[in-house]
């Protein structure tokens, strides 16, 4: 019995289960995932098995295979042990990580960046920037004077009366304007043409649904 890595369609993290439903992005049917035993647990299910598999045919691959009394229930249980527990250290790695990297231009204040936009939302912009991917937000209530509609279709903040528009991946230059490194916050205003000649005019969100075709 293995503990095979599954892949969402959706995209979700990995999980780990006896039941092998394959790979979707691969398109394979039948897929278990190990390397180095010291990695994973389920990793080192893996290799157990495949030497309880290889004795089972009459090669003799040593001690270390795993047992037979070992059911389907059990190994269920395990895998969704492993599965919570892989979630919660990548998401500590993603918060440490983007600690570090708010630490390395927290003295920046007022200091311009090359960044490209990485999100798109209701209350402003998320940047992302692009020589050490750290991430912040643009608050909508920065992006000078207009009125900006928030389209689903194309993810894009798009202003009603300029037609100025903030769109998913489109490159910028960014002003850090506040930096918390312990709680991994930055705060950036956009500082580029499109911003420049409309500075003086205030801002006002609307979410106004998809935009038209």
């Amino acid at each position: 019995m293995s503990l095979p890595r599954k892949s969402s369609k959706h995209g979700d993290s990995p999980a780990y289960s006896p039941s092998n439903i394959g790979h979707f992005g691969l398109a394979l049917r039948r897929y278990a995932h190990f390397t180095s035993p010291i990695r994973r647990y389920a990793d080192l299910i893996v290799h157990r098995a495949l030497i309880a598999g290889a004795n089972a045919a009459g090669d003799d691959f040593g001690a270390g295979a795993l047992p037979p009394e070992v059911d389907c229930e059990r190994m269920g249980a395990i895998g969704e042990h492993i599965s919570a527990t892989e979630r919660r250290a990548t998401a500590a790695e993603r918060a440490a990580i983007e600690r570090y990297r708010a630490t390395l231009v927290a003295d920046a204040i007022g200091a311009l960046f090359p960044a490209h936009i990485s999100g798109v939302a209701e209350f402003g912009l998320f940047v992302t920037l692009d020589e050490i991917g750290a991430t912040g937000l643009v608050p909508i209530s920065s992006l000078p004077g207009d009125y900006y509609d928030r389209h689903e279709t194309v993810p894009r903040l798009v202003g009603r009366r300029y037609g100025g528009s903030f769109g998913l991946g489109d490159a910028t230059t960014v002003r850090l304007v506040e930096a918390d490194a312990i709680g991994a916050r930055l705060l950036f205003r956009i500082e580029d043409e499109r911003t420049a000649a409309r500075r003086k005019g205030g801002t006002r969100a609307v979410d106004r649904g998809p935009a038209p075709n």
